[in-house]
C-alpha cells in the first residue's frame, strides 16, 4: 500500500483552520513546520501553554492521504470550509510503502548519558552491560533521553543521587527520571503527570526496568515532602507550580527544573529564589537546567 503527501505553504494564522478542514476531508495525518526551515530566516518556536497558535508567519503544511485520493479537489473543499485562499503553490508526492516499524526503530539507538548511565531501546543490545542501562522505548509520553532537557536532568541525578533518597518526578511523562533515580539508588520514588496515558506508560516502563516507583495523576500522590523534586516541564508551568514544588521539598532538599530556555532562566530562578538557594544555570543547546537547595527557614 502507498500513500501521498500534499505539501503547501500557508500563513501561520490559517494553519489551524485549514488543518482541521483537511482532517475532516479525509487527511490521515498533518505535519506543520517552518516554511523558512533551512534558511537564515528560520525561527525556533516552542509551544508553551499560552503561546500564540501561529508559531510561524509562513508555515509548511503537509497532509497525508491514501493513494487515489484527488488531493487538489480535497484541498479546494478544505480551503472553502476553512475560509482561506487556495494556496498558489502545492506539491503532491507519493510515499512508497516500507517496513515502518523497522524504519522507526532504526532512528532510536542507545543513548549515552554518562560513563555509567545509558538508555537502551528493547530492540538494541546494551553497549556496556556493566553500566546502569535504562530500558525504554519511544512512545506516547515525553522522555526518551534524546532531548537536552531530559539529558540534563539525568546527568544531575547521576551526579547527585547517593542512595536512600526520596524523589518526586513532577510531570513524569515516560517516567524516565523517576526510573533513573530508582536505578541510581533512591529509596522512595514517586511520579506525577496530568496525562493518564503518561501515568500508564510510566508504570509499564517501571515494571520493564524492575524498579519500585509509584505514578499518579495530580492530587492522588502521597502528600509527603521529598529530598529531591525534579520537574522537566516548561517555564510557565514551572512558575505556576513553584509554591507546590517548594512545599513538596524537604528543608535542605533539592529542586531540579528543566524545560526552560536559557532566555527564560532568570525569570524562573527569581520565582524559586523565595524558597531555594538557586545555583547558576547549567546550559545545554539553548536549554537551562536550574537547581536549588531548599532553605531551612524563609530567608
Amino acid at each position: 500500500m502507498s500513500w501521498q503527501n500534499l505539501t503547501l505553504s500557508i500563513g501561520g494564522h490559517e494553519v489551524e483552520a485549514l488543518s482541521e478542514a483537511l482532517m475532516d476531508a479525509g487527511a490521515l495525518a498533518i505535519d506543520v513546520s517552518d516554511a523558512e526551515a533551512g534558511t537564515a530566516a528560520e525561527k525556533a518556536a516552542f509551544a508553551e501553554p499560552g503561546a500564540p497558535s501561529a508559531l510561524w508567519s509562513r508555515s509548511r503544511l503537509t497532509a497525508l492521504f491514501a493513494a487515489g485520493v484527488d488531493t487538489q479537489a480535497v484541498l479546494a473543499a478544505a480551503c472553502a470550509a476553512a475560509g482561506v485562499r487556495y494556496p498558489t503553490e502545492t506539491d503532491c508526492s507519493e510515499v512508497p510503502d516500507c517496513d515502518w516499524v523497522r524504519l522507526s526503530q532504526s532512528q532510536f539507538k542507545p543513548i549515552c548519558i554518562s560513563s555509567r548511565l545509558w538508555i537502551v531501546p528493547t530492540w538494541e543490545s546494551a553497549p556496556d552491560p556493566a553500566a546502569i542501562n535504562l530500558i525504554l522505548d519511544p512512545g506516547a509520553a515525553f522522555g526518551t533521553g534524546s532531548h537536552p532537557t531530559t539529558r540534563s536532568c539525568l546527568r544531575w541525578l547521576e551526579r547527585s543521587i547517593r542512595g536512600g533518597e526520596s524523589v518526586l518526578d513532577y510531570g513524569c511523562g515516560s517516567g524516565i527520571l523517576a526510573i533513573a533515580a530508582a536505578r541510581l539508588g533512591a529509596a522512595r520514588v514517586c511520579g506525577v503527570d496530568i496525562d493518564p496515558q503518561a501515568v500508564l506508560a510510566a508504570r509499564a516502563n517501571a515494571m520493564q526496568n524492575r524498579v519500585a516507583a509509584d505514578f499518579f495523576e495530580p492530587g492522588a500522590e502521597p502528600k509527603l515532602p521529598y529530598q529531591v523534586v525534579v520537574a522537566n516541564i516548561l517555564a510557565n508551568p514551572l512558575i505556576a507550580l513553584a509554591p507546590l514544588l517548594a512545599t513538596a521539598t524537604l528543608p535542605r532538599g533539592h529542586v531540579v527544573l528543566s524545560g526552560v530556555l536559557a532566555t527564560q532562566a532568570q525569570d524562573v530562578m527569581h520565582v524559586y529564589s523565595a524558597w531555594f538557594d538557586m545555583a547558576a544555570p547549567a546550559l545545554d543547546d539553548g536549554w537551562a537546567l536550574l537547581s536549588g537547595c531548599r532553605f531551612e527557614a524563609p530567608p
